[in-house]
């Protein structure tokens, strides 16, 4: 069955127009996007099997061109159709964590500004989130990207960074690619290194967040600082 023998209802994009993009399944979305199918094979269909086949969303937007045309009834244009997608959302979502001139009134603040660009990141990173004494954000600077213990870093690479731009405080925030949540010991060790040091120069250490998938840690709120 083709999709416009499918009742007007059922159909991805008057479901769209009628409803909203809220209404349609992830697979309805998708089939929008590639706007038709494969032989024998209703875009519907199709779409489902790319999800069925990369697992979810999320694993989906992180394949290559080369990738995505190993599936049967998607080209070229199918698959760059899909990419743009994806990395408009990705921009998107980046836009939205965009911190300089955010007034901080609690530090977990920062996490849900944070989890969209590092919830997928396949790396480990690990951030320094500068505040004045207002606690206006200032800067924020990945310091560190790494395969494994990125959050092992120097007190003089992050303290650097707080210096240079003049930071009354900082806000600590690392990813684990693992999707463990908890801090590790070195995650521990380190933050009580550089609240140390911090100290000396008269620099508070307010948080340290790590970020995996859509969850978060914060030492603060559990108390570690």
């Amino acid at each position: 069955m083709k999709v416009k023998e499918l009742l007007e209802d059922d159909r991805p994009r008057e479901k769209l127009l009628k409803n909203g993009a809220a209404s349609l399944s992830k697979s309805e979305l998708i089939a929008i996007l590639l706007r038709t199918g494969a032989k024998g094979q209703p875009v519907t269909n199709l779409a489902k099997e790319l999800l069925l086949k990369f697992d979810d969303l999320n694993t989906l937007s992180q394949k290559s061109a080369e990738e995505l045309t190993k599936q049967r009834g998607i080209g070229k244009d199918k698959a760059a159709t899909l990419l743009a997608a994806f990395e408009l959302c990705r921009r998107m979502e980046l836009e939205k964590s965009k911190l300089e001139g955010k007034t901080i009134k609690n530090p977990s603040e920062i996490a849900r500004n944070f989890i969209p660009a590092l919830k997928n990141e396949l790396k480990e990173k690990f951030i320094v989130v500068c505040l004045n004494s207002a606690n206006k954000i200032i800067k924020s600077e990945t310091i560190s990207i790494g395969n494994l213990d990125s959050s092992i870093v120097h007190p003089r690479e992050v303290f650097k960074t707080a210096i240079d731009n003049l930071a009354a405080s900082l806000i600590l925030v690392h990813n684990h690619p693992s999707g463990n949540v908890k801090p590790s010991k070195s995650d521990v060790k380190t933050t009580e290194r550089l609240i140390e040091a911090g100290k000396i120069i008269d620099i508070k250490i307010l948080d340290h967040i790590i970020i995996a998938g859509n969850n978060f840690f914060s030492f603060a709120e559990n108390n570690l600082i």
